[in-house]
């Protein structure tokens, strides 16, 4: 029998107010172990939608499954179904300052666990093995917001791993990390993913994606374009295009001549360079 999918949504509509449509009667599946793109530009709906399947929003209309549960208000009200969903699904915001509030990385780490209930030595031990993990052992004892902007990333990241989740959801993952910050999250992430795992990430940063997926769904206006392997997507330009993840820059080349070329924007074109690894 056909295990149930890690999440399945039909006919999801969610709306900021009456003028804001962010889902547009979206419908999709991701498997259990599938490691899923959301593509889109600003405002298209791909952050929107992480948070529907992390259980932050709640669509006006249509339906959310989660391993074949329905993801609803009435669901997560109750404490052991929510205990099991909050320790199966995690999410990790675009900015870590969103997610990071504790005195030190040790306790950012710890936060989790302790809330659900976890034995002290156990705490102890996932967070240093989680810290070693992510390369940040050394930062236990320093204050969050004192930590360069590639350290918050994996803090914020670490927070969430300590749980050991099913699902990681990830929202614009390499946003603001210089070249070697990056280049570490996605080996990583490489890694991490795969197997039971199921890793969601939404990016416009069309250079990663063959690497962190292997599927992905384009959004725009809230409403999926279409969806394949990241291959068949990454090389249809008309489609990118559309989907403002792809544009032409023109240059002039002599008073007569001009040249145009398909341009890319990822986050290296708008990258901060203060972001420590």
């Amino acid at each position: 029998m056909q295990s149930a999918p890690a999440f399945h949504l039909k006919d999801v509509t969610y709306r900021y107010s009456d003028d804001v449509c962010a889902l547009d009667n979206v419908s999709l599946r991701i498997e259990a172990g599938e490691s899923v793109a959301l593509l889109g530009a600003n405002g298209s709906g791909k952050s929107t939608l992480l948070r529907v399947l992390d259980g932050l929003y709640f669509p006006e209309s249509g339906s959310v499954s989660v391993f074949g549960e329905p993801l609803t208000e009435e669901h997560l009200r109750e404490e052991e179904w929510a205990f099991r969903f909050r320790r199966r699904v995690g999410l990790v915001f675009q900015d870590p300052d969103v997610q990071l509030f504790c005195p030190s990385v040790f306790d950012e780490v710890a936060f989790g666990p302790l809330h659900l209930g976890w034995p002290r030595p156990e705490i102890r031990q996932k967070v240093a093995e989680t810290l070693d993990l992510l390369e940040v052992s050394h930062l236990r004892d320093r204050p969050p917001h004192r930590l360069s902007g590639g350290e918050k990333k994996r803090v914020a990241l670490a927070s969430v791993l300590v749980l050991d989740p099913d699902v990681l959801l990830l929202d614009e993952p390499t946003a603001g990390l210089d070249p070697r910050s990056e280049s570490q999250l996605l080996d990583f992430l490489v890694g991490w993913s795969g197997g039971p795992k199921t890793v969601v990430t939404a990016t416009h940063d069309l250079d990663s994606v063959a690497d962190i997926a292997n599927r992905a769904y384009i959004f725009r206006a809230g409403r999926i374009v279409t969806e394949g392997t990241p291959e068949e997507i990454l090389g249809d330009e008309a489609l990118l295009r559309s989907a403002n993840l792809l544009h032409a820059h023109r240059h002039q080349h002599g008073p007569e001549t001009r040249h145009e070329h398909p341009h890319r924007h990822t986050h290296r074109d708008h990258r901060h360079h203060d972001s420590g690894p």
